[in-house]
């Protein structure tokens, strides 16, 4: 079925890379930057060059898209989902891909920045792509893999499937997402003119990783507020705020319940953001779980801690807010199997081991799912994510291409 295909997600992906679509985690519209809607705006006219000609940009940045059944049977629709903007975390502007070919396991120095080395020590998984294609970042920027991989994974099974009419499957929606790197993804999406039974997130990492469960999240931010007074007349009478809220973070756990001291099904709290004067200063956190119960439990000990600190110098107070921010995706999924299964069966038709994992961090697949659309997160080969060592390898973005044409035909038998 491929032997005559030429791919089209390596080239796609390289120019998706090469435009700026951070996020803004403190901006207030949406989509939290505008820089994102340029990608939007070129997949809406590469849509519509294929002639999929319902492929429009919406008020909110959400491209949406649909390729027409070739069947006369009645079958679910199918949606495939992908965000295009990329972390805030490390910068994002002026990405300069790299092509490495016929990769070898040499080290790979990033040319923009020599101390930015990628080796197999530090990254195993690219024992097992000797003689593939890596593409990564210059060294100071992230390359974007997470998540322009899965936008050219997906635009590649729409070029694909138009051009390989005979092969029978239902109708599918296509869904490009702004905001999902600061959790706000699916904040003003339509699930009804979406209009789909199910669908997967093409935003994983490992050829063959299906993930059917997430962590539950909330965001929790701490304000603490002190007793100002002139610093030259300040003694017995001032409580610095900032002073505070860094007592507060000496007494969170410093050998387990962080990112940094946990794996597996192992939760955590995490410390994103201080910021404030003397008067009063705020601390923000991630909380993250596979228990959605556990999220209370670590919550009060944030509360504890916050008391604590505040006990100790009279005059001071603390306020405390949590926002509910995703759900552990595993909670909807376990009610809809078929969808999990239609997933493993497609990687088997293409010859993928598959690999059942749980996400340490959530998808837009998380909130979709208790959304109404179960919605499971399939491999886009993504490697070190956030990060400027960020890479991926071409075959694995090729492999996920085939896996959602056997899925869709799979789906109409």
């Amino acid at each position: 079925m491929f032997d005559n295909y030429s791919f089209t997600v390596t080239d796609r992906f390289l120019r998706y890379v090469r435009i700026d679509t951070q996020s803004d985690p403190h901006a207030t519209q949406f989509p939290s930057t505008e820089k994102q809607l340029e990608l939007s705006k070129l997949l809406v006219k590469e849509l519509q060059e294929m002639g999929i000609i319902d492929a429009a940009l919406d008020q909110f940045g959400y491209v949406m898209a649909t390729i027409p059944s070739t069947t006369s049977k009645k079958v679910p629709v199918i949606c495939f989902c992908a965000h295009v903007d990329t972390a805030p975390d490390c910068p994002g502007a002026a990405v300069k891909p790299i092509l490495h070919q016929h990769y070898q396991g040499q080290d790979l120095i990033l040319p923009d920045d020599p101390s930015q080395v990628i080796r197999i020590s530090n990254y195993p998984y690219l024992a097992s792509k000797l003689g593939q294609d890596i593409i990564t970042a210059s060294g100071t920027t992230l390359l974007g893999a997470d998540n322009k991989a899965g936008v050219a994974i997906i635009m590649d099974l729409a070029n694909f499937l138009i051009n390989n009419s005979t092969i029978e499957h239902g109708p599918i929606r296509l869904l490009f997402t702004p905001d999902e790197e600061v959790g706000r993804g699916t904040e003003k999406l339509d699930i009804k003119k979406l209009g789909a039974d199910f669908g997967y997130t093409l935003d994983g990492g490992d050829l063959g990783s299906l993930e059917d469960e997430t962590f539950s999240a909330n965001a929790v931010k701490i304000t603490f507020f002190g007793v100002v007074a002139h610093p030259g007349e300040a003694k017995g009478k001032l409580v610095n705020a900032t002073k505070l809220a860094g007592s507060f973070l000496t007494l969170l756990p410093s050998t387990t319940l962080s990112p940094e001291t946990t794996a597996g099904r192992e939760g955590f709290v995490h410390p994103t953001e201080i910021c404030g004067i003397a008067d009063q200063c705020f601390v923000e956190l991630l909380i993250r779980d596979f228990e959605t119960a556990a999220l209370a439990t670590k919550e009060q000990l944030l509360k504890e801690l916050a008391q604590k600190v505040c006990a100790a110098h009279p005059g001071s107070r603390f306020s405390m807010k949590v926002k509910e921010q995703y759900r552990n995706m595993k909670e909807v999924l376990v009610e809809h199997p078929h969808v999990i299964q239609l997933a493993r069966s497609a990687m088997e038709a293409a010859g993928v081991q598959v690999k059942t994992i749980g996400v340490r961090g959530g998808t837009d697949g998380s909130r979709l799912s208790f959304m109404g659309l179960p919605c499971p997160n399939i491999f886009a080969g993504e490697q070190a994510v956030h990060s400027r060592h960020e890479f991926v390898c071409v075959q694995d973005m090729q492999k996920s291409v085939e896996t959602l044409v056997h899925l869709v035909r799979l789906a109409a038998i």
